[in-house]
């Protein structure tokens, strides 16, 4: 029989210690071990968060990871069965050998406490981690490349830290079905109360809005279309109502919104929106060819629209990891975020690690990107989206799934795909001319089916729902007008007219 002695061995590393050690705390790492040795059930209450290189003791790391080995292979780990893993193993030979597993086992008390144990190691890696972060952020900040603004080094720290926040987090798991479905009673009560009988977050459009049951909270919604289609136009709306309806009512519909405008300067947003609230053509506002009374409704809508909480960003080339932070910022601050939007997907920037790889992988990282701030913020995402050229090889030029740039990760990543298709875009470029050796009468008629038709489309939008996690597809029909660069409802769009 091994001899065992009243006091355990404490293993420390052999390196010399500095004149101020990290965090760590070796009694708990070997109290964890024993338990886990003693009673192969311990495992089960840390293996969901930790790992081998938690442990600040490399060979304590070692021995967990070998335990892992045998505990997942349905077999039994203990001194007996770990034996010829160590069997010439330097550092454990140094204590002992057999005789130290032997003594560990025999410490083992209960397995009441392990889950504590793995707590605190894996507090105490995510020190280390900040202090190894910290130590970079100072490295670099002192002597940085020349090329490498102070902003960007804000980024990537902020990018590390979250990426060991996410990491590092285990406060997820299982959750009760009472307590899901406390939480989905709440959302179920709101829209029984509404009268709009929405649950989301209001597009301001009624057909969308019964569609999608609203914006909901921590979707990925895409919003996609060829240039010209009025995808800028249709996300700039929604989310002036959304801002609109959330002063309007008093915060129980809407959302604040926060619009990062990566093509479009902040003032050529606001101008849109001044030609739409004031029903007066963009057009004419830039060039100033407006009258008297047209310029004092200008001022006078200047003066309503001022009050609307929608933030427009029109940094150019925005990075993911500055998106993050400046949506994370304005959810802190006294007028909070309830809805991001973002124009578009394929101007922003991935992290640094990932600028030699080719832009699908870097097309990939911005939409979990995007997701993760959904899910993190609790807030939905609009994110427009280009299309490829394949849609203008067919002869039906409505977008499907496959037609996004980039389309895997987009698809898989979104909660909601939407196209914006206006017919009378490309039919007004179909004008038929006359055939040769066509007679009159045949090109008459097909002149007049050609005009037939643009009138029947004329104005009107479609928006397809090519995909919805969580409800119908299908295509809602709008009005579309593009003096004022408006969309709004068909039906009282065409009673109005």
């Amino acid at each position: 029989m091994p001899q065992t002695s009243n006091e355990l061995v404490v293993l420390r590393p052999n390196n010399p210690a500095p004149s101020r050690l990290p965090p760590h705390n070796l009694d708990a790492e070997q109290a964890l071990l024993a338990a886990i040795l003693g009673n192969n059930l311990a495992y089960e209450k840390v293996s969901e968060f930790l790992r081998p290189e938690h442990f600040y003791n490399p060979v304590f790391g070692k021995m967990y990871q070998a335990a892992i080995t045998l505990i997942e292979r349905g077999q039994k780990a203990d001194a007996i069965t770990l034996k010829h893993f160590f069997a010439s193993d330097p550092e454990i030979t140094q204590l002992g050998g057999d005789d130290y597993l032997a003594q560990l086992t025999g410490s083992y008390v209960s397995i009441i406490n392990a889950a504590d144990y793995g707590q605190t190691i894996h507090d105490l890696h995510l020190r280390r981690q900040l202090i190894n972060i910290g130590t970079d952020v100072v490295t670099d900040a002192f002597d940085g490349a020349v090329e490498t603004q102070a902003i960007q080094q804000v980024e990537e720290a902020e990018q590390k830290l979250f990426q060991l926040a996410t990491t590092g987090d285990t406060r997820g798991g299982f959750v009760s079905l009472g307590a899901s479905l406390q939480k989905a009673q709440v959302t179920f009560e709101a829209a029984y109360k509404s009268d709009s009988h929405i649950t989301g977050i209001t597009t301001g459009l009624r057909d969308m809005d019964h569609k999608l049951g609203g914006l909901q909270r921590s979707d990925l919604i895409i919003l996609a279309g060829r240039p010209s289609m009025g995808k800028t136009a249709l996300a700039t709306n929604i989310a002036f109502n959304a801002a609109r309806s959330f002063v309007e009512t008093g915060g129980k519909m809407g959302a604040v919104t926060g619009f990062f405008s990566l093509e479009m300067s902040a003032e050529q947003l606001s101008t849109r929106l001044v030609s739409e609230y004031a029903r007066i053509p963009s057009n004419d506002i830039r060039r100033g060819q407006i009258k008297r009374e047209e310029y004092t409704k200008i001022v006078e809508s200047i003066k309503e629209l001022e009050r609307i909480p929608l933030y427009i960003d029109d940094t150019p080339a925005l990075s993911i990891a500055a998106l993050r932070t400046r949506a994370r910022r304005m959810k802190r601050s006294a007028h909070g975020l309830g809805l991001i939007v973002i124009d578009y997907l394929q101007l922003m920037q991935g992290s640094g690690s990932r600028k030699e790889e080719n832009r699908v992988n870097e097309v990939s990282e911005i939409t979990r990107g995007l997701k993760a701030i959904a899910k993190e913020l609790n807030v939905p995402v609009l994110a427009l989206s280009q299309l490829s050229r394949n849609v203008e090889a067919r002869e039906d030029k409505r977008p499907q799934l496959s037609d996004l740039r980039e389309s895997g990760a987009i698809e898989q990543d979104a909660d909601v795909v939407m196209f914006v298709f206006r017919e009378e875009y490309y039919h007004s470029r179909t004008e038929p001319m006359r055939r040769e050796n066509e007679d009159d009468a045949k090109f008459n008629r097909r002149y007049t089916d050609w005009q037939e038709r643009g009138e029947k489309i004329h104005n009107i939008a479609e928006v397809i729902l090519a995909k919805q996690r969580h409800g119908p597809i299908g295509t809602v029909e709008l009005h579309f007008e593009g003096a004022f660069t408006r969309f709004s409802d068909l039906q009282q769009s065409q009673s109005d007219e």
